[in-house]
C-alpha cells in the first residue's frame, strides 16, 4: 500500500518514532517553514505537541538552541497550548504541521 498523499510530499525518507511505540501511532508530517525540508514523526495520539516539535527540530534543525524560539502551527493556527496530545490539539492522523521560528530574523 502507497503512503497517503501528504506523507509522500517533500519529505525525507523514514520516520521518526517518538514516544513509547506502544498502542496506537499516527503519522504526522512537520516541516520547517524556513529551511523547505520536512519529516515524517510517528506517535501516540497523547504524545504532547511539544515532543512531536521537539523530535522534529533535532533532526531538522540541529542547530536550534531552544524550542521555544519555534511556533507550531496546525493549518495556519498556532497551537497554543504545546502540552496538550495531538488527539487533544486537533490534529489528526497524517496532518502537516508547520514549524517558524517565533520572530523575525536579520537577514545576513
Amino acid at each position: 500500500m502507497s503512503r497517503p498523499f501528504p506523507d509522500a510530499l517533500r519529505a525525507r525518507p523514514g520516520t521518526i518514532s517518538v514516544g513509547d511505540g506502544l498502542g496506537e501511532r499516527v503519522t504526522i508530517r512537520v516541516q520547517l517553514l524556513e529551511a523547505w525540508d520536512a519529516v515524517l514523526i510517528e506517535a501516540s495520539p497523547n504524545e504532547p505537541v511539544v515532543a512531536v516539535k521537539v523530535a522534529a527540530l533535532a533532526a531538522l534543525d540541529p542547530s536550534a538552541d531552544f524550542h521555544d524560539d519555534f511556533v507550531v502551527k496546525h493549518l495556519g493556527v498556532e497551537v497554543r497550548d504545546e502540552s496538550q496530545g495531538l488527539a487533544q490539539a486537533g490534529i489528526p492522523p497524517h496532518a502537516t504541521l508547520s514549524l517558524s521560528h517565533r520572530r523575525r530574523r536579520p537577514v545576513t
